[in-house]
């Protein structure tokens, strides 16, 4: 009888070239691209029960996929696989403080879809026809919007968040 001493059972290195890496990757994005075939199911006139029936059984694989993602990756490998997805995600953080010349930018980016979209019922109403009805221009819109807190940097979330704080 031996008994195993810690660098026994120490873990090894994450193989990132390994097939067991690959095959990992590969179950990863399959998981994600499953989602996929539910705006094709709407694409192709499917019964709404029947993608909703799609939606829940693409929701378990997905969860089924990830268990066997890890459980072929390994511990060390899905680690090394989150800290490369999550690398690139920290490059998208808005920065701290932004300058005076962002900050204007990013306050017109900010407060334009949201004054728009409270006077166009009032527009319709006054003068029909004036606006045109596009949805592009509408997605457009709310891509400001949410363009613009990127622009706009941390330190403006934190001011956001303090509007809902009653001792702030």
């Amino acid at each position: 009888m031996t008994i195993l001493s810690d660098t026994d059972t120490a873990q090894e290195p994450a193989a990132t070239g390994g097939w067991r890496f690959k095959v990992g990757i590969g179950l990863f994005l399959f998981a994600f691209a499953l989602w996929l075939l539910v705006p094709l199911a709407g694409w192709l006139d499917v019964p709404g029960g029947r993608i909703a029936a799609l939606t829940g059984v693409i929701f378990i694989a997905n969860k089924v996929l990830i268990i066997t993602c890890i459980a072929v990756m390994g511990k060390v490998g899905f680690q090394q696989l989150k800290a490369i997805v999550f690398g690139h995600a920290k490059r998208l953080a808005p920065v701290a403080t932004v300058g005076p010349v962002r900050h204007a930018i990013g306050l017109v980016m900010f407060f334009v879809p949201l004054i728009s979209a409270m006077l166009e019922p009032y527009v319709d109403t006054i003068w029909p026809g004036l606006r045109p009805n596009l949805w592009q221009v509408q997605a457009a819109g709310d891509l400001m919007l949410i363009a613009s807190l990127f622009v706009l940097g941390g330190n403006f979330w934190n001011k956001l968040h303090a509007l809902f704080v009653r001792t702030a």
